[in-house]
């Protein structure tokens, strides 16, 4: 091999992995998760991952391990495209069918629950990354049994809507809850239109004020976080790890920005990003007492620390460019010198 298609050969195979990095430099995903009334991962994730203090919660870390709750706003299907009904069976309505969050399908009567009534409420769904789509809410039928897997025919629709508008980081919308009473279920679908994925939750809740059993979360006013523009409209997203499968994902790579979430304030702050490689923080603590600490404060922050970038669900993608870019060019630069002494070196050896 001349000394000039060895020095080609080095230059391409240098700039290759760069050129990936920056292929693959794409906005994070959309993610997200009920939040009033709040869904049961996000209540356990605010008790904290590592020492929930409901009996619910505790259960489903033994279940499942803690990576669910720290991928809290990561309950979905990648190819859902609305067959909800025909991807997700009986009794794993909750886990969207999925392995990894099983412990959410626990079928009992203790999970807490936020206290609703019927009539016009505001419901608010955080949105980790958000991205255009429709929601559509279930409701439990009178005679709901909490001690039963929870079935598609236990449910009845009572609303959509599309696109609904974005404020402080979270969808909200109104809606019409129908009369109940005592303990149900709310059960939200949200199906995104640029794309087959779809998010799912259950929130448990009481009309009267009587949980039965469990611990009653009462709502509080929302947090202020920054206004999103139509820049965190992002068309793509990198993988979550739930493509190719229903069930089990593998290999997530970006999942929260686990900043403040809405109605609801755990009992210590997880400004994590999940993954599977990641480890749980070693600061990460429960509140002292027998009872979870409410998930329904929203005016309170977690951790301190919370990221003004509503969809930084995984590394800062144009930081991540602008490196790659920059590392193209400069290897560049080094291959064009490299060539042209190359060519010097042929040249004096031609003469010679």
């Amino acid at each position: 091999m001349t000394a000039l298609r060895a020095a080609a050969t080095v230059a391409a195979l240098a700039v290759a992995p760069l050129m990936i990095t920056l292929a693959t430099a794409s906005p994070a995903g959309a993610h997200g998760s009920l939040e009033d009334p709040v869904s049961r991962v996000k209540t356990c994730f605010d008790e904290g991952p590592e020492s929930p203090v409901s009996d619910a919660c505790r259960d489903l870390v033994a279940i499942g391990g803690t990576q669910p709750l720290y991928d809290w706003n990561e309950v979905n299907l990648a190819d859902a495209a609305g067959r909800h009904r025909e991807l997700i069976p009986d009794g794993k309505l909750c886990s969207a069918g999925r392995d990894k969050y099983a412990g959410l399908d626990q079928a009992r009567a203790d999970w807490p629950a936020s206290t609703l009534s019927a009539g016009q409420h505001t419901f608010r769904y955080r949105a980790t990354a958000p991205h255009r789509g429709g929601f559509e809410l279930f409701i439990t039928k009178e005679g709901y049994d909490p001690s039963t897997p929870l079935r598609w025919s236990d449910l009845e629709s009572f609303g959509t809507v599309t696109d609904p508008p974005l404020e402080n980081g979270s969808y909200v919308f109104d809606l019409t809850v129908p009369d109940r009473s005592g303990r149900h279920l709310i059960y939200s679908v949200w199906q995104r239109s640029d794309s087959p994925e779809a998010f799912y939750t259950c929130s448990d809740v009481v009309f009267g004020g009587a949980a039965g059993g469990g611990t009653v979360i009462e709502p509080a006013p929302p947090a202020t976080a920054p206004e999103t523009g139509p820049g965190a409209e992002e068309s793509g997203h990198t993988d979550h790890g739930e493509h190719g499968e229903h069930g089990e994902h593998s290999g997530h790579e970006d999942h929260s920005d686990h900043e403040d979430h809405g109605d609801h304030t755990g009992p210590g702050g997880h400004d994590t990003t999940p993954g599977e490689d990641r480890e749980p923080p070693a600061d990460t603590t429960a509140p002292a007492g027998n009872a979870p600490a409410p998930a329904g404060d929203q005016g309170t922050a977690v951790t301190g620390e919370d990221d003004p970038e509503l969809a930084a669900t995984g590394g800062d993608a144009a930081g991540t460019a602008a490196l790659a870019l920059g590392g193209a060019a400069a290897l560049t630069a080094g291959t064009a010198t490299l060539l042209l002494a190359a060519r010097r070196r042929a040249a004096a050896a031609r003469r010679a």
